[in-house]
């Protein structure tokens, strides 16, 4: 019974310690607040007369904030926490953008308002974070860092281009091809998302190619999944090339294997046996095709104000 209550009381209490121990909204005291104290004098006063002068254009509000650390707390749901307090942009127009910036965590978000997701998109938005801004913290450059990026911001609002001439050559070529139209992820998450991305459609994929009869339906079937899930963890770029890749590599590699010896020996026995082995598993052919199988056992498959836009990025 103790247990039980114990059991119970966990999530309550993990959401009193969320709640007690996260980072304090600050109280909005002008454009820019730098409670870090990441921004020289000069660049925080020329930076928030820019601010100014685009709210004046444009009505658009940027807001920039730096904090020392969230104690934990992602900086997605303080980017969204802050934004609701401070109210950015005007009411019915939603068009107000966050810039945060926290140093003892090496974190960033630029946190886009509803009104400006078409201008300033999740995509245009990690390219600020990657492309302008994190080669700047990599150097210890916060002022410019912080100026570029919120420049880079007014520069797309007020109907630009996004100028990255600053960026070593060829930094901005990988920065696009792994980037994302979604919440950036961390290296860590990049490589457990990819893991059991691809070891599904892969398994499936193999499967298809060494197979002599469900093959050609596996390899149509599969391609929508090779089109879509590898943008999680590549981005649109690197996966473009991944589904390219399948598309041509699976009919290319399955045309070449049906002439090794082992694969004409698997579709013979299949005609005249019903069942075949190929790499200690058993082939066992039905009205549908073929199905594998090791042993007794088998497989099946089976399936299935700021509304947080913007994007993250560390450094």
């Amino acid at each position: 019974m103790k247990a039980k209550a114990m059991f119970l009381l966990l999530p309550i209490a993990m959401l009193i310690s969320t709640i007690l121990f996260a980072a304090d909204v600050p109280y909005l005291t002008g454009r820019i607040t730098d409670n870090a104290q990441l921004l020289s004098p000069e660049v925080n006063r020329s930076l928030s007369d820019s601010l100014q002068a685009h709210e004046k254009r444009t009505g658009n509000q940027i807001a920039v904030l730096t904090i020392a650390t969230l104690d934990g707390e992602s900086i997605e749901d303080y980017a969204v926490r802050v934004f609701e307090s401070w109210k950015l942009g005007r009411k019915g127009k939603d068009n107000g953008v966050l810039i945060v910036v926290v140093p003892n965590d090496r974190r960033m978000r630029i946190e886009v308002g509803y009104g400006l997701e078409g201008t300033l998109t999740d995509a245009m938005a990690g390219r600020i974070v990657q492309n302008v801004m994190t080669p700047k913290f990599k150097n210890g450059d916060f002022d410019g860092g912080i100026a570029d990026g919120a420049g880079a911001v007014i520069e797309l609002l007020e109907g630009g281009e996004l100028q990255e001439s600053g960026i070593k050559t060829g930094s901005t070529e990988k920065s696009e091809f792994f980037e994302m139209d979604g919440p950036e992820l961390s290296i860590q998450e990049r490589i457990l998302l990819g893991a059991f991305i691809f070891g599904i459609i892969g398994l499936f994929t193999a499967i298809g190619i060494l197979t002599p009869g469900v093959g050609w339906f596996l390899y149509f079937f599969l391609i929508p999944f090779w089109a879509v899930f590898p943008i999680v963890v590549l981005g649109s770029g690197a996966s473009f090339y991944c589904f390219i890749a399948y598309v041509i590599g699976f009919p290319i590699t399955k045309l070449f294997i049906r002439k090794t010896d082992w694969y004409i020996k698997a579709q013979k026995d299949l005609r005249t046996k019903g069942q075949a082995s190929i790499g200690g598993l058993s082939i066992g052919s039905g009205s549908s095709g073929s199905s594998w199988s090791s042993g007794s056992s088998g497989f099946s498959g089976g399936g299935g104000s700021s509304g947080g836009g913007g994007a993250s990025g560390s450094w």
